[in-house]
């Protein structure tokens, strides 16, 4: 069987927008094909063998006929991604499997596996295709609304989908604009497949942490930056929902996902010079700074309740700080989710897809940057891991003289650094670089950790003297607890820095992984 690769880019909308799509420009005069109810049965084992392993299968009824459907995602992206597909028409609604001989479903295709597929969830779903012709260009919109069904429950399924036939996926993201100026859409983060198995599992919107990178050592650096940038925008998407419902911890792992894109932006900065780059890098600061207090409040009030209280502050003023404290923290939540929420969040998300896909970072065509852009990940990620090593080796050696700020730019660094070792995992394979990839990221744990905690002591010194200094005096009780507390955190300190001063010793010793 063939297996054709697709570039699409799927765009979730809510349903009731869904008429305000009539007044798009490159729909009027388009005459769409016949509407059709699709009904897709998934198929898995009662422990999902196949989506542990990337993989889905479907068989879909539509006029009559079935087609099988063999699916794998060659990587997690948000809206558009280049996956493996295998298609073929089938008697019935039933899989079959001597079919899926030359698709990645092969390999797990034991007698045991084929006994114990059934049926997991459906999907169904009303479409309709607009083919959209433009200079260069075949395009074909989809609309597909309808539900997911696993037992007794349900979810709703509203997307367009551009799918590209034929030209440049730049205009694949012009319609997509322009949809998104019309109506709120915004790249999908999940398909109809992970929807239908998070109603099998009851799951609810919880925290997405990040994935493993999946690189080669022949990857160019330019594919390696796309692959890294897309993983990190699917945990940004991901954790979008749970961030919607006030959770905390998926307003820490987005920052980790910002964080994360904007470490892999700085590692391949040689070959992002471009003159959109510097406005993706500043939406990007924007959300990350919108979600800042709601983490910092977050730790800040589990070290007020796990240590505070033993350290013996006066319960009455400690009580009130809690208080004030929560609703503090309360109130950033609701500012990280209303940052999520808005059309500017929605925009970053479609701007920063177009521009890892299609940026102008990409099209240059000089030679220099088309030798950078093609250069093996291998040279490149050894030169980047060395260089930003001997830089924490250099400003580590001041560190119990470093004053906040560069201290806390030294932790910066090493974050960077634990995230390029984490992107270019893959890229040096062998046991013996897999052992001091161990040991070396298990030094810069410690070393981050502990320059991790001294940031967070001067932040809550920080808070703790700005509850002090506020214009309207406290109650003595709480003045006398907020003392205690700004006391509590400064005692820390010293032990901490011993802490830290012999991480960076051990750190600075540990073997480079890479050749």
């Amino acid at each position: 069987m063939p297996q054709p690769k697709e570039i699409e880019l799927k765009l979730e909308v809510p349903a009731d927008c869904l008429g305000r799509l009539k007044g798009l420009s490159f729909l009027k005069g388009v005459k769409p094909e016949k509407a059709k109810t699709m009904v897709s049965v998934y198929f898995d084992t009662d422990k999902h063998k196949l989506r542990k392993n990337g993989l889905s299968l479907r068989v879909r009824r539509v006029d009559g006929q079935h087609i099988q459907t063999i699916k794998k995602q060659g990587g997690r992206s948000v809206g558009l991604f280049d996956r493996n597909e295998w298609e073929c028409d089938v008697a019935s609604g039933k899989p079959e499997l001597d079919a899926a001989h030359g698709t990645a479903l092969a390999p797990l295709l034991s007698g045991k596996l084929r006994r114990h597929l059934k049926p997991i969830f459906e999907t169904r779903v009303r479409r309709q295709i607009y083919p959209i012709h433009l200079e260069g260009s075949e395009i074909e919109v989809t609309i597909d609304k309808g539900q997911v069904k696993a037992g007794n429950r349900s979810s709703p399924v509203c997307e367009i989908e551009l799918e590209l036939k034929e030209g440049e996926a730049a205009q694949l993201f012009e319609l997509a604009r322009e949809i998104a100026r019309t109506l709120p859409a915004q790249p999908a983060s999940r398909s109809k497949a992970e929807q239908g198995y998070g109603l099998v599992a009851r799951e609810q919107p919880g925290p997405v942490k990040a994935g493993p990178i999946a690189l080669t050592p022949d990857t160019s650096w330019a594919q390696a930056f796309q692959i890294i940038a897309r993983a990190c925008l699917y945990q940004l998407a991901a954790n979008e929902a749970a961030v919607l419902g006030n959770d905390s911890e998926a307003v820490h792992q987005m920052r980790i996902a910002l964080r994360r894109l904007r470490a892999a932006i700085s590692v391949f900065k040689d070959i992002l010079d471009g003159a959109e780059t510097p406005a993706m890098k500043s939406e990007l600061k924007w959300l990350t700074e919108e979600l800042g207090p709601a983490r910092e409040l977050d730790v800040f009030m589990k070290r007020v309740n796990m240590g505070a209280k033993a350290n013996g502050a006066n319960k009455l003023g400690l009580n009130a700080i809690i208080e004030d404290f929560s609703k503090r923290r309360a109130r950033a939540l609701d500012q990280a989710r209303q940052a999520v929420a808005s059309s500017r969040f929605r925009k970053l998300m479609l701007d920063i897809s177009a521009w890892i896909e299609i940026g102008d970072w990409i099209r240059k065509d000089d030679e220099l940057s088309c030798t950078l852009r093609d250069r093996p990940v291998a040279d490149a990620a050894a030169e980047v891991l060395s260089r930003r090593r001997r830089k924490i080796r250099k400003a580590g050696k001041r560190l119990a003289a470093l004053e906040a700020r560069p201290r806390h730019k030294l932790r910066i660094k090493g974050k960077k650094l634990r995230y390029a070792t984490e992107f270019f995992a893959s890229v040096f394979p062998g046991k013996k670089p897999a052992r001091r990839r161990d040991k070396f990221v298990v030094k810069l744990k410690e070393l981050q950790d502990a320059l991790g905690v001294l940031n967070d002591i001067n932040v809550h010194e920080g808070l703790m003297r700005n509850k002090l200094r506020e214009g309207q005096r406290p109650p003595t009780k709480e003045l006398f607890a907020a003392g205690q507390l700004f006391g509590s955190e400064g005692a820390r300190f010293d032990p901490v820095m011993k802490d830290a001063e012999r991480a960076y010793a051990n750190f600075a010793r540990a073997r480079p992984f890479w050749p």
